[in-house]
């Protein structure tokens, strides 16, 4: 079966640029979210826990628990709070403040300028008000940037809504609450980072999204896809190859396929411009659902290793080339 390997060197390098940026790597909160976008939840957890990394943020209740026993601290973005000693639960809702345990650790998300979630600024003394009636336990606030990635001002402009939001809630009273907004691309535009955490995501995998007109933070992919040989056949000139004959053998030739497609998350893509492997094979013809074909003979195959080449080529994004990865493909760590 096809798999995946992880490259902890990698990893660690990418870990070692970010902690630089933000002064230390107890201020670097990894995202796990979604299989670590496609690397794998726990292996990736577990090595985040080797490196030092104290704290994770994640999706579910389920991917918190699964991985708790690496961190002191977890961060759960989209589940229902509850008493727990490691895990938080970030409140994006007004209507998520109704029956609350006030033993639950809740991190207030406000909405800064991104509009997707989080308690409208206008709507910030109201969520205050109610966590004090309530005597709910707020160890955060945070907010997330829409264009940190991109050549423009609206970062700063997202930052001075959120300083704004931080004056609101010390004047509430809430002094001891920890503070957190920026992302992969803000961290490494950050000058002088100041805050409590940095949620680092694609960065941690070694993809850096910022246009080339900032300074560059060498990262290294930390994941590549390799496929397995199935079968090997000769074929002869103008013999056709898979689904609808897409591919015709120009001369004799030595064809070989391998156990990798779009049933495992790689993008079927297009036969008449074909995606050419790490170590430069173009895939003949149609990607099967599980298979795709190259001319070699070697038995495993080096499909992918570096998601940005490849989300350039399908016309995506690198988090989209990694998280679509099956988790039922075998992850090695090398």
């Amino acid at each position: 079966m096809a798999f995946i390997r992880i490259n902890k060197d990698n990893f660690f390098h990418n870990l070692s640029q970010l902690a630089l940026k933000a002064g230390s790597k107890e201020r670097l909160a990894v995202v796990l979210k979604d299989n670590a976008y496609g690397h794998g939840l726990t292996l990736m957890a577990e090595l985040a826990a080797e490196y030092g990394i104290r704290e994770a943020v994640v999706i579910t209740t389920e991917e918190a628990q699964a991985i708790r026993s690496f961190f002191d601290r977890v961060l759960v973005l989209n589940g229902t709070p509850f008493p727990d000693e490691v895990l938080s639960f970030a409140v994006t809702d007004l209507r998520q403040l109704d029956g609350i345990d006030p033993a639950a650790r809740i991190e207030l998300k406000v909405d800064t300028g991104m509009h997707r979630n989080g308690i409208r600024m206008e709507a910030l003394e109201e969520a205050l008000t109610l966590i004090r009636q309530r005597a709910l336990n707020l160890i955060g606030v945070m907010t997330h940037y829409r264009s940190a990635d991109v050549l423009s001002s609206e970062l700063f402009w997202q930052q001075k809504n959120f300083e704004t939001v931080k004056e609101a809630v010390h004047a509430a009273g809430f002094d001891s609450v920890r503070f957190h907004s920026h992302n992969s691309a803000a961290l490494l535009r950050s000058k002088s980072f100041d805050e409590d955490i940095a949620r680092v995501g694609i960065a941690i995998y070694g993809y850096n999204t910022l246009p080339d007109v900032y300074d560059r933070v060498e990262l290294r992919p930390v994941l590549s896809l390799h496929a397995r040989r199935t079968s090997t056949r000769k074929l002869r000139s103008g013999e056709r190859i898979g689904y609808g004959g897409d591919y015709t053998a120009p001369r004799d030739m030595t064809v070989s396929t391998y156990d990798i497609g779009y049933g495992d998350g790689w993008p079927r893509g297009d036969a008449a411009h074909p995606w050419v492997t790490a170590e430069g094979l173009p895939i003949l013809g149609r990607v099967s659902m599980d298979f795709v074909s190259l001319e070699s003979e070697a038995e495993t195959a080096c499909i992918m290793d570096d998601a940005c080449t490849a989300a350039r080529h399908f016309g995506t994004i690198s988090y989209e080339m990694t998280t679509a990865l099956s988790p039922m493909l075998e992850r090695v760590i090398v």
